[in-house]
């Protein structure tokens, strides 16, 4: 709970959590207090462990009194009782005092004699606790708990409902988000060389690395977003939201995938390369913190996002970024943006609701208009294409260059299609993500790319 409030502080208050306020330094009771004070949490979708509820329950049916002692402050504390509706008392975290380990099983002794209560709990600092209880019962423990809990002779329960998987971490890693890396390799194809081999195995390292930054980024951005995941249909199996994955876990998971990004990056690849993922890092942090819920500013930031992994690929591989490239990027881009803005929204009018979107600058009612702006960037991009066929450069590189208008046809079509799709709720993902799945999307990207092979 200290840690989730810490990311809460950080999302909410990002600038004030650069410069540490001097409650940091006063100790970890007064850290509590100031925090569960600065950063709310929403108790009622807090991820609670069913078979915890289950044991409060039979003990509840048994006639005994059940207690929350808990290391969190009295307020958090207080909330969840409030929201549970199952503790007959609450032992909590207060000004004076930060009721964990050796200070929690002094206060229950106190309170209840040694031996004279059953103790649930998971961490280490609950093995002081175990000592004085009658029964411990240990759930879902930390790495090295239970061992100590059992060497203490009165382990009563074992519980192992919540054990993170492989699955867990590759979902909250997204590696299927890595497809979008793919743009990566854009640069490449347009300057005819996707055949040096030396250059392949260059992006397919860039691609790597790229993922790896881009998971950090995934991993932290749903650390900080949790409250708005839980209130999310399908964020909330997310699995930091759920509960499947501790914030703890997250919080070394994130550097560590950062620093090794950027260290393999800086010993193998042109610094530009380098450059260019601290440009996209930095952007993507300013999005998770601040633009994401800017009106406008968040969908061409998401633009700029997919672009500068096109710029990336071209940093990699020492190529020059062409006007055409990046003009027709950001439109298209763009559009893609404005279509995960449009499903959100859509979604949200069918529930009937009106006020502006959780965690958005949106309403509803601005629909009408983000779709008016998304069908025109995507159908600008076209236009970009069509001029790019005419420009004495593109007259050079290919014999055939006015076969290129046949690919013009082609993208109008997938645009209106993935508008269309949208129109109707039945864009569920990420457009990117969609258009790699989807198999006319699929098909139609073979086409246009056969059209460029027969026009050289």
């Amino acid at each position: 709970m200290l840690l989730e409030l810490g990311m809460a502080f950080i999302r909410h208050h990002p600038l004030r959590a650069l410069q540490p306020p001097q409650w940091l330094m006063r100790g970890k009771a007064h850290l509590k207090e100031n925090l569960s004070k600065a950063a709310h949490i929403d108790v009622s979708v807090l991820p609670y462990d069913a078979a915890v509820l289950e044991l409060i329950s039979v003990a509840r049916a048994a006639g005994r009194p059940v207690v929350l002692a808990t290391a969190s402050h009295q307020i958090v504390a207080d909330q969840i009782a409030d929201h549970l509706q199952l503790f007959d008392r609450v032992l909590a975290t207060d000004a004076q005092r930060n009721l964990s380990a050796h200070n929690k099983r002094d206060l229950l002794v106190e309170n209840y004699g040694a031996q004279g209560f059953d103790y649930v709990g998971n961490s280490m600092d609950d093995v002081s606790v175990w000592s004085a209880a009658r029964h411990a019962i240990v759930v879902n423990p930390e790495r090295g708990v239970e061992v100590k809990a059992r060497a203490l002779g009165n382990v009563t329960e074992v519980i192992h409902s919540n054990v993170a998987t492989a699955k867990d971490w590759l979902k909250a890693l997204r590696l299927h988000q890595w497809m979008k890396n793919a743009l990566i390799f854009v640069p490449l194809l347009a300057a005819h060389q996707i055949t040096h081999i030396s250059l392949l195995m260059q992006g397919v390292l860039a691609f790597l690395l790229f993922g790896l930054c881009a998971s950090s980024v995934y991993v932290l951005n749903d650390l900080l977003d949790l409250a708005d995941d839980r209130h999310h249909k399908s964020k909330r199996f997310r699995p930091f939201a759920s509960g499947k994955l501790s914030i703890s876990r997250g919080i070394v998971a994130f550097p560590l995938l950062l620093v090794t990004a950027f260290g393999l990056a800086l010993a193998t690849l042109p610094l530009f390369f380098s450059l260019a993922l601290l440009v996209y890092y930095v952007l993507t942090l300013a999005y998770s913190l601040v633009l994401k819920r800017q009106m406008a500013i968040d969908v061409i930031a998401l633009a700029l996002l997919y672009t500068m992994r096109i710029i990336a690929g071209a940093a990699a591989f020492s190529l020059e970024l062409t006007f055409w490239m990046l003009a027709f990027s950001m439109f298209i881009f763009l559009s893609l943006a404005l279509v995960k803005r449009y499903a959100e929204l859509n979604e949200a009018r069918q529930k009937g609701k009106i006020e502006k979107t959780r965690g958005r600058g949106y309403y509803p009612s601005d629909l009408e208009m983000i779709s008016s702006l998304g069908a025109s960037s995507g159908y600008l991009s076209v236009m970009v294409l069509a001029l790019y066929i005419h420009d004495s450069v593109t007259m050079s590189m290919y014999r055939h260059p006015q076969i290129i208008w046949l690919a013009c046809p082609f993208l109008l079509f997938w645009i209106t299609r993935v508008w269309m799709l949208t129109h109707r709720g039945q864009m569920h993902d990420d457009p990117v993500v969609f258009a790699i799945r989807d198999r006319v999307s699929l098909m139609i990207g073979a086409l246009f790319c056969l059209v460029f092979w027969a026009a050289a």
